[in-house]
C-alpha cells in the first residue's frame, strides 16, 4: 500500500491550520519571538471571524496584532515555496499597509507593518529572471529604501527566512544550533524527527500534537489532495500551452491559437483568474472567449 504523505508546515495551508487558532498561541509566539527577536506579550487575532472554516476559505492573509516589548506590530504571516509570491506578498502588505496607515487620525509611523515569509528553495533555486537565487544568508529584511540606502519609511518591511539554512543544522546534528532555531526547524520535520525534537522544548511537542491532528483529519486531507490536483493541472496546462506556442502566439498576436488554448483550459474546470496567470490575459478577455 501506497505510504499515506505527511504534510508539514512548509506547506501553506498546513501552517494556518496550525499557528492561526487562538487555542495555538503557546505555539505561535515562541515561533515569532525567534523571529522578531523581541519579548511578544500577547496576540490579538484579528478578522479570524471571517475564517472559521479554514479548509473552505480561499482567503490568504490572516491578520495579527502583537503587544510587544517595541510597540505594536502588524504581522501577516506566509509559508512559501514560489517565486512569484513575492510579488502577491508584497501586494498584500502594500494593502495592509494601506488600511493600518489610513485608519488613524493622522499618519504615523508609529505602527510597525511586518510580513514574515517562510521560502524553502533559496539555496538551490534557479531563475532566468533573477538569475541564481543561490543564499546562504539566514534571513534578509526588505524595506523601501533609495539606491543610497535611505529610508523611505521605517515602518514597512519584509522578513524572508531562508528556511534550507535552518534545516542544515538539523541535517548536520550541530545541537547548538538546533537549540537555538528549533522552532524554525519543527515546520519541515516528520514526525520521526519530530519525536527526537521535542525532547528539547514542550512548544515542540504541542506542535508535533497540531500537525499529526491535521494530518488525520479527512477534510484536510481531502483539501490538500484537491490542491495538489488544481496545481498539477495548472503546471500541465502550462507545459501544454508552451508546447503548443501560446506564449509565442500571445507575443505576434495570434489570437486565434490563444484562444484555442484558453478554450481547453476552461473545458479543463480552471477557473478564469487561474487561466489568467498562466495566460497573462486579463480575467474579461478569458470570459470573452
Amino acid at each position: 500500500m501506497e505510504k499515506q504523505k505527511f504534510y508539514t508546515c512548509k506547506n501553506d495551508k498546513a501552517f494556518k491550520e496550525v499557528f492561526m487558532k487562538k487555542e495555538n498561541k503557546d505555539i505561535l509566539i515562541p515561533l515569532l519571538e525567534t523571529c522578531l527577536n523581541i519579548k511578544i506579550n500577547d496576540i490579538e487575532y484579528l478578522n479570524l471571524e471571517d475564517n472559521v472554516d479554514y479548509l473552505n476559505t480561499r482567503k490568504k492573509s490572516y491578520d495579527l496584532r502583537l503587544s510587544t516589548e517595541v510597540g505594536r506590530i502588524q504581522v501577516e504571516v506566509n509559508a512559501n515555496i514560489y517565486q512569484y509570491s513575492r510579488i502577491r506578498q508584497v501586494a498584500y502588505l502594500s494593502n495592509e499597509y494601506s488600511h493600518v496607515t489610513l485608519a488613524g487620525d493622522d499618519y504615523s509611523e508609529d505602527l510597525n507593518v511586518i510580513q514574515i515569509n517562510f521560502t524553502y528553495g533559496l539555496m538551490t533555486r534557479f531563475n532566468e529572471k533573477y538569475q541564481y537565487l543561490y543564499d546562504e544568508k539566514d534571513y534578509r529584511v526588505y524595506k523601501l529604501r533609495d539606491e543610497e540606502g535611505k529610508e523611505y519609511v521605517d515602518n514597512y518591511k519584509i522578513y524572508e527566512f531562508n528556511m534550507d539554512y535552518y534545516l542544515n543544522f538539523w541535517y548536520n546534528k550541530d545541537e547548538k544550533m538546533i537549540d537555538k532555531y528549533k522552532f524554525l526547524i519543527m515546520m519541515n520535520l516528520d514526525l520521526e524527527n519530530l519525536e527526537k525534537l521535542k525532547r528539547k522544548s514542550k512548544v515542540v511537542e504541542k506542535y508535533m500534537e497540531e500537525i499529526n491532528k491535521i494530518n488525520k483529519d479527512p477534510k484536510f486531507i481531502e483539501y490538500m489532495s484537491y490542491e495538489e490536483d488544481q496545481r498539477k493541472m495548472q503546471n500541465t496546462l502550462l507545459r501544454k500551452a508552451k508546447e503548443e506556442g501560446l506564449e509565442k502566439g500571445l507575443e505576434q498576436g495570434s489570437k486565434e491559437k490563444a484562444n484555442e488554448v484558453v478554450l481547453k483550459m476552461k473545458e479543463e474546470g480552471l477557473d478564469s483568474s487561474l487561466i489568467s496567470k498562466i495566460t497573462g490575459l486579463t480575467i474579461e478577455e478569458i470570459k470573452n472567449i
